[in-house]
C-alpha cells in the first residue's frame, strides 16, 4: 500500500472517530441552528433524538488514544514509507497500553481478543528476517516465535493474532461441551514481576462453536487460494497452513465433569483435527481436578495410544494428519520427566510442550500479596523453571523429537535460551498481555541479531547448542 493510500485510510479512520465522538453530544444542540417558524422549531426539537450521556472516562480517554493515534498516524505517513509506517503503528500501540491495565485483568484479555477479532490490532507487513524461518513437521515457519493456548481459546481472532506478526498461533484449549470455568475473579495480575496468577479452569464455547468458526476461516482460506493468481510452489514444503501464512495449532481439553478423558480428547480429534496444522493433548493444567494425573507413564501411554488411533482412522489428503503434541507441566520429578519421555519416544510423538503454568511460586513471585491465590502463574517467574525442565527433556529425548519452549519469554534474548536448550519453537503468553503488539517485532529483531552475532545461519543450526 503506497503512502498516500495509507493517508487516505487515516483520514477515514480520524472522520469515522470523530463522527462517533459527535454522536455523544447528541441533542440539538449538535445541529446547526434553524430560522424557521418557532412551530418549526418546536416540531423539529420534539423529532430530535434524546441527548445521550457521555460515556464514562474509561472511554473518552480510549477514544482521546484513538485521536491522538489517526492525527499522528495522518501527519507522519506523508513522508514515511510502507516500512517505516509499520514500525511507527507498532510502536503506537504502547500509548494504549496503560488505559488497559486500568481495566479488571478478564475484561482487558476479552478486549483484546475482541479488538484483535475485527482488525483493531496493527499488521506485520515487513519480511521477517530470512535467519528465522525454519521447517518443522514438513512446513514452513516464518518465524518461529508462537502465541500459545489461553488467549485466544474460542478462536476468534486467528487471521488478527497471525496477522501482527506470529509464526503461529495456538488456540484453545476446546473442550467437548461448553463450560463456564471457574468462578470469577480468576485471573490476578503480578504485575511489578511480570507475571499473571490464573485458575480459569478450561472456559470454554466447545468444539462445535470453535469448530464453525475455523470452518469459515478454512473456507475463506481456500477461496483466496483459489482466486489468488500466484503460481503454485514447487517446493515440497507446504508455505504457511491451514489458517494463512502463519500456522495454526489446536489445543484439546477436557471436559471437568467427564469421567472419560481419552473420549473428550477423541471427540476433539474428529471435529477439529481437519482445521488444525498441528494438535495438541493438554494434561497439565492446573484448574481442572485430576487432569495432571494423565502425565502419568501408563495413563499417558494409553491416552496417546487412543487419540494417535482416532487421528489416523481419519481420511487425510496427501498432507496426511496433523501432528500430535503434549503439553506438560512444569511441577514434575525426575523420574515424571522419564516416563513422558519413554512414552513420547515409543509412540513417537511429534512433539512435546513445556510447559504449562506452574502451581509453585518462585522468586520474587513467592513475596507478592497475590502469592496465596491459587491457580497456575505465568510470566517472567516461571522461565528458569520452565526452562530447567526444557533442557531435562531435550537430553531425554536426545533431540528427537521437536520441543516447544514455553513460559516467561519476553524478549529476544528469553526466546534465544529456550532455543540454545533445545526449543524448536518458542511461545509466549503473558508478555504480550503486558506489553502488547509491539512485543512481537521487538522480539523478533532481538532474536535474530543473537543467531546473526553468534554466527548462526539459522534457527534450527541454534536448537540445542548450549549441549554442543
Amino acid at each position: 500500500m503506497s503512502s498516500s493510500a495509507v493517508a487516505r485510510v487515516w483520514r477515514r479512520s480520524l472522520r469515522d472517530v470523530l463522527l462517533r465522538g459527535s454522536a455523544w453530544r447528541g441533542g440539538a444542540s449538535a445541529r446547526p441552528v434553524s430560522t424557521a417558524s418557532a412551530s418549526g422549531a418546536a416540531a423539529e426539537a420534539a423529532a430530535a433524538p434524546k441527548k445521550v450521556p457521555p460515556p464514562p472516562r474509561k472511554g473518552r480517554l480510549l477514544t482521546g488514544a484513538l485521536i491522538g493515534l489517526a492525527i499522528g498516524g495522518g501527519a507522519y505517513v506523508s513522508t514515511a514509507d510502507e516500512a517505516k509506517f509499520c514500525g511507527w503503528l507498532f510502536k503506537s500501540t504502547e500509548l494504549v497500553n496503560p488505559l488497559f491495565a486500568m481495566l479488571d485483568a478478564e475484561f482487558a484479555h476479552s478486549l483484546a481478543v475482541k479488538a484483535a477479532a475485527h482488525g483493531f490490532v496493527p499488521r506485520e507487513k515487513r519480511p521477517d528476517p530470512p535467519v528465522l524461518g525454519l521447517e518443522v513437521w514438513g512446513r514452513k515457519f516464518a518465524n518461529p516465535i508462537g502465541l500459545a493456548a489461553g488467549f485466544d481459546k474460542n478462536a476468534e481472532a486467528v487471521e488478527g493474532l497471525l496477522g501482527i506478526g506470529f509464526g503461529f498461533v495456538e488456540v484453545g484449549s476446546v473442550t467437548p461441551l461448553p463450560q463456564e470455568g471457574n468462578p470469577k475473579p480468576r485471573i490476578f495480575r503480578l504485575r511489578e514481576h511480570g507475571a499473571v496468577i490464573n485458575r480459569c479452569g478450561f472456559n470454554s464455547e466447545g468444539i462445535v462453536v470453535v469448530a464453525k468458526r475455523l470452518g469459515a476461516q478454512h473456507g475463506k482460506r481456500k477461496m483466496e487460494e483459489t482466486s489468488s493468481s500466484m503460481s503454485p510452489s514447487t517446493s515440497d514444503i507446504k508455505q504457511g497452513g491451514k489458517a494463512g501464512p502463519g500456522i495454526l495449532g489446536v489445543n484439546l481439553g477436557k471436559n471437568k465433569t467427564s469421567e472419560d478423558a481419552a473420549a473428550d480428547y477423541v471427540q476433539g480429534v474428529h471435529t477439529l483435527s481437519q482445521y488444525a496444522d498441528y494438535l495438541v493433548i493438554n494434561i497439565s493444567s492446573p484448574n481442572t481436578p485430576g487432569l495432571r494425573k494423565l502425565q502419568g507413564r501408563k495413563q499417558l501411554k494409553d491416552l496417546v495410544k487412543k487419540v494417535q488411533a482416532a487421528r489416523d482412522e481419519m481420511q487425510w489428503a496427501e498432507d496426511g494428519p496433523p501432528p500430535l503434541l503434549v503439553k506438560i507441566a512444569p511441577d514434575l520429578s525426575k523420574q515424571d520427566l522419564e516416563d513422558i519421555a519413554a512414552v513420547a519416544l515409543a509412540l513417537r510423538l511429534d512433539g512435546l510442550i513445556i510447559s504449562n503454568t506452574t502451581v509453585s511460586r518462585p522468586p520474587p513471585a513467592d513475596t507478592h500479596s497475590l502469592a496465596q491465590e491459587t491457580g497456575g502463574l505465568s510470566g517472567k517467574p516461571l522461565f528458569d523453571l520452565s526452562t530447567n525442565i526444557l533442557r531435562e527433556m531435550y537430553i531425554l529425548t536426545r533431540g528427537k523429537i521437536p520441543l516447544i519452549g514455553c513460559g516467561g519469554v519476553s524478549s529476544g534474548e528469553d526466546a534465544y535460551k529456550k532455543i540454545r536448550s533445545g526449543a524448536t519453537l518458542v511461545q509466549l503468553y503473558t508478555a504480550l498481555a503486558y506489553a502488547g503488539p509491539a512485543l512481537i517485532p521487538r522480539i523478533k529483531a532481538e532474536l535474530a541479531e543473537r543467531l546473526e552475532r553468534d554466527g548462526f545461519k539459522s534457527v534450527q543450526e541454534a536448537v540445542g547448542a548450549d549441549f554442543r
